[in-house]
Parts: structure tokens; C-alpha cells; sequence
């Protein structure tokens, strides 16, 4: 069976067992909800084009015709209004923003693991968790006065300002992918970035920034508390726009790491190999590097910081498939964001809600120690 054909089947397999996952995370909460109900709710808000409507647009003098879209869903399953509203309004976008953040973790620590030849890499290692950690953290502590409003040439005084959601948001993604091309450009020499050199700037680095978030913790004062929840992840209160945002960057970022599964393969022989099998390294290590740097960064941009998604599942996944990362890759993307909406759902399924990131944390370090203790793992 070819590797295509492999990565074809356990995908189909893992994204049936993730819709099963979503549908079951749907109807677990305050308000339990049949999973037939929650199908159907799905259904019911799934809108098609029927037709073109049109209406009318005053513009100063004039009044001009407006042609729209008429959209309708080809649905109408009975269901309670209340019911449907929990589904698709309350836990639908943040269940989906669980299994995107979990693709997203899993997919770069694949690649990241592959990249280092080490089982123990994750995301993190490059500096993308900490420097969305110190721009998110900043904000919140030092709000940035961008509640400015200013006045464009024949627009008039538009708004700048950033809401505290989307200030936090955006702060963090800056901060993510300032942290990971500053570890790159410390880690290049003459055009090259030794593995070896690019470790130990992503370790310098996440030290060094480790140091800022002590202090703003420092600083924060009434703030600390929201601090802790930001940096202990947290997926409560996502809206359908964060959905979208996350959505867009996250499947383009996956498809260009696909595209390179296999020069990841052959890299694990080593960069001399790989030249001499007439892979691009350096180019191949930035383009890798840079989509895993992006991929994480939309994700942690919403989600805050969680830890071990990206170490546990790709590891578990190739145990199971192997190490060929063209079949590795989609498979523990998928499985890591089932493993995401499950952690989630148990985070907020008990009487107080935890934040996910100690649900991940209390799975992953047990399974940090087994393979410290039981497993090799020096190298792929």
C-alpha cells in the first residue's frame, strides 16, 4: 500500500472519530442535548444560495439598486429553539476552535520533531509559546492606548481602537512570530542554520523571555488573575469570528507543510544526505520553520498556551503509523485536535470550569515521564 493511499485511510479513519468526538462534546454541558438534537442543530444553521434578492441604496441624490445573495438552509428538522442556540451559538464555535488549535499544535510539533530528530520537540522549542506569552501578557497588564480614533482623506474619523480580546489576540501573534524569527536569525551564520545552533538560541531565547513574564506577572497587579488564565490556556468565550480568523491560516499554513512531508523524510538522514538527494536544505528548513512558527501562532493567538499537545500526540501517532511523515503528519493532526476537544470538553464538562491547559498538562507529563523511563528517545 502506497504512503498516499496509508495516509489516505487513516485519515478518513481519525476525521470520522473527530466528527464523533465533536458531536459528543456538543451535547455535554449545564444543559445536556441529545447527539441526534445536536446534528440536527448543525443541519438546521447549514445555509445554501437560493436566489438573488435586490433592494435599494440611497447614495446623497441618487438611489441605485443593491443586488444580493438570498440564502436558506435546506433543512428544518423540529428541534427546541433554546437547544439549538447552546449548539451553535454557545459550544459549537468553541469546539471547533479546540479542534483547529489542536490541529495547529500537533501538525508543528510533527514537523518540529522531524526537523530536530528528536521525539521530545515540540512547538515551543523555537520560541513561538513564549513570545506569544510576553505579547499577550503585555497587553493585558500595560493596555495599549489604541482606542484612537483618526481621520482619513475622504473617509472621515475612523476608529482604530482594538477591543481587549482582539488587542490580546493580535499582541500574542506578533509576539509569536517575533520570538521565532528572532531565534532563526540569531541561529544563522553565512546563510546556514545548524539544527544544533538553532536549539540552543530557541532554549536562550524562551529562558530570556521566561524572565519577562516574571516581571509583568510582577506588574500586573488586579491583572495577575487574568494573566494566569491567558498563560494556563483557556478556549471559553470563542466567537465565530475567532473561529474564521484561525480557519483561514491554519488549513493553507497545513497544506504547505504536506507539500514538504517528503523533504522532511529526507532530511531525517541528515542535511548532507539531504543535499546529495538534491534537497534545498536551507531553503526546506526555513519554508518548515516558518509555516510552524505561523501554524502555532494562530493557534496560541485565541487559545493561550497549551503545553504537551504538540509533544504527546505525534509521538503516539508514530508509534502507530510510522515515521513517514506524509502519513504522519495529516493523521496526528487530526489526532490532536480530537485530543483537544476531548481535554476541553472534560475542562468544562465538572461544576467549576478549569482552564485546558491543566487537562492537557495533567495527561502529558505522565506520559513525558513514561517515555523518559521506558524509551529511548535521543533520536528518531
Amino acid at each position: 500500500m502506497s504512503a498516499w493511499t496509508r495516509a489516505s485511510v487513516w485519515s478518513a479513519g481519525l476525521a470520522a472519530a473527530l466528527l464523533a468526538v465533536v458531536v459528543v462534546s456538543a451535547a455535554i454541558g449545564p444543559v445536556r442535548i441529545p447527539p441526534a438534537e445536536v446534528v440536527k442543530a448543525v443541519l438546521n444553521a447549514v445555509s445554501v444560495p437560493v436566489g438573488v434578492e435586490t433592494s435599494s441604496a440611497q447614495t446623497g441624490a441618487l438611489t441605485l439598486p443593491k443586488a444580493g445573495l438570498r440564502y436558506a438552509s435546506p433543512f428544518a428538522y423540529p428541534i427546541d429553539d433554546v437547544h439549538a442556540q447552546i449548539v451553535v451559538g454557545v459550544r459549537l464555535p468553541r469546539i471547533l476552535m479546540a479542534a483547529l488549535v489542536g490541529f495547529a499544535l500537533a501538525a508543528a510539533g510533527t514537523v518540529m520533531q522531524g526537523f530536530f530528530r528528536n521525539p521530545m520537540a515540540d512547538p515551543s522549542i523555537i520560541g513561538v509559546s513564549s513570545g506569544a506569552a510576553v505579547g499577550a501578557v503585555a497587553f493585558i497588564v500595560f493596555p495599549a492606548a489604541l482606542s484612537a480614533t483618526v481621520t482619513l482623506p475622504l473617509i472621515g474619523a475612523v476608529d482604530v481602537g482594538l477591543s481587549h480580546g482582539a488587542g490580546v489576540s493580535l499582541f500574542a501573534f506578533v509576539g509569536a512570530l517575533a520570538a521565532a524569527f528572532g531565534v532563526y536569525a540569531i541561529a544563522t551564520r553565512h546563510g546556514r542554520t545548524p539544527v544544533a545552533t538553532l536549539l540552543l538560541a530557541g532554549v536562550a531565547v524562551q529562558t530570556f523571555l521566561g524572565a519577562v513574564i516574571s516581571y509583568l506577572q510582577l506588574q500586573a497587579g488586579e491583572s495577575l488573575r487574568r494573566v494566569v488564565a491567558w498563560l494556563m490556556g483557556h478556549l471559553s468565550g470563542v466567537v465565530w469570528s475567532e473561529v474564521a480568523a484561525t480557519a483561514v491560516v491554519v488549513p493553507p499554513l497545513f497544506v504547505l507543510l504536506l507539500v514538504y512531508a517528503r523533504d522532511l523524510n529526507v532530511l531525517l538522514l541528515g542535511e548532507e544526505e539531504a543535499r546529495g538527494l538534491g534537497i534545498a536544505v536551507e531553503r526546506t528548513k526555513r519554508i518548515l520553520l516558518g509555516a510552524s512558527a505561523l501554524i502555532t501562532a494562530a493557534g496560541v493567538a485565541f487559545a493561550g498556551i497549551i503545553g504537551f499537545v504538540g509533544l504527546i500526540v505525534p509521538h503516539i501517532l508514530r508509534l502507530v503509523v510510522g515515521p513517514d511523515h506524509r502519513v504522519l503528519l495529516p493523521t496526528a493532526a487530526l489526532a490532536g485536535g480530537s485530543f483537544l476537544v476531548a481535554a476541553d470538553t472534560v475542562a468544562r464538562a465538572g461544576s467549576t470550569e478549569l482552564p485546558v491547559g491543566i487537562v492537557t498538562a495533567a495527561v502529558g507529563a505522565p506520559f513525558f515521564v513514561y517515555l523518559l523511563v521506558n524509551r529511548e528517545v535521543h533520536e528518531l
